[in-house]
């Protein structure tokens, strides 16, 4: 493992280690969370502790994913690609409410940090990881 601590393996880390510092937060203060994130949550409707801890638990598991990805060269590509997915998928959802105008324009800028960038980054590491596989 230790001769496989390449830039994968450090950038993975670190897009592990803010995924789950994220799932952490929403699991264990949802509505600090909700409230402080930011990003302007309250934008996209009315605080629901559950459905926050069901967003926080589908990011512990890209986190998890992530790390598995960075110990384990051989499953990069699959994980990568599922939390690649997901990201992207994330992503799509934002651009979509901010189009049709359910979310104000501002959060082109809001959602760029936290869910535009993670996605922009996994999705050319997922290609490049299928390649690679």
């Amino acid at each position: 493992m230790t001769q496989r601590r390449d830039a994968w393996f450090w950038g993975l880390l670190i897009v592990a280690v803010l995924t789950a510092a994220n799932a952490i937060w929403m699991l264990v203060g949802p509505q600090h969370w909700y409230h402080d994130l930011p990003a302007g949550v309250p934008d996209t409707g009315p605080y629901n502790e559950h459905f926050v801890r069901d967003i926080g638990c589908a990011f512990a598991t890209i986190a998890i994913a992530l790390f598995w990805a960075a110990l384990r060269p051989r499953w990069r590509a699959p994980l990568v690609t599922i939390a690649a997915i997901f990201l992207s998928a994330h992503a799509g959802l934002h651009v979509f409410d901010t189009v049709r105008g359910f979310l104000d324009g501002h959060h082109w800028l809001l959602d760029l940090p936290g869910v535009y960038l993670p996605a922009l980054l996994l999705v050319p590491l997922a290609i490049r990881s299928l390649k690679d596989s």
